[in-house]
């Protein structure tokens, strides 16, 4: 398969970049358009790629090719298939609803509540463990920003 957004590996984010995702993200789900509003505003066209960074750390895990016990089984490609083909749609949707800011946010929603939690659980929660995990792989890769920029929009 050839190399593309979807199978390039991916750069690490920023600490502040992953902020600003999950502040959006979170925002929406909780339909706090206002404050949404705001940290698009603040972050300015950056937004889009933040979240498309975001929804290819999610998707492309979650659906990775399974290798039980050394033997991929056709679910695991169909699953692998499948994440990157919605991240694909997010990612050059042409005009589509899905790929602006507040499209790919609440496919990172439904995604979340429909996967990553047990019968619709708190999706809330979840979003705040993805933000953890992305906040702390960001600052490994990047440990001279977590003094030099102040982590931004956490308060949703």
């Amino acid at each position: 398969m050839p190399e593309n957004t979807v199978t390039a590996p991916l750069a690490p984010m920023a600490p502040e970049d992953v902020a600003d995702a999950f502040a959006y993200i979170r925002a929406l789900q909780a339909g706090d358009i206002d404050t949404a509003g705001a940290v698009a505003n603040d972050t300015g066209p950056e937004m889009r790629r933040l979240l498309l960074d975001v929804a290819a750390r999610i998707f492309i895990p979650i659906t990775a090719v399974d290798d039980h016990d050394g033997e991929p089984c056709a679910h695991s490609f169909l699953a692998a298939a499948l994440g990157r083909l919605l991240l694909e749609v997010l990612c050059h949707g042409d005009g589509a609803c899905l790929a602006f800011p507040p499209g790919i946010a609440q496919t990172i929603v439904r995604f979340t509540e429909n996967i990553l939690t047990e019968e619709h659980g708190d999706v809330a929660d979840v979003l705040r463990q993805l933000e953890a995990a992305g906040i702390a792989q960001a600052m490994e890769a990047h440990p001279a920003a977590a003094g030099a920029h102040p982590v931004r929009h956490t308060t949703v």
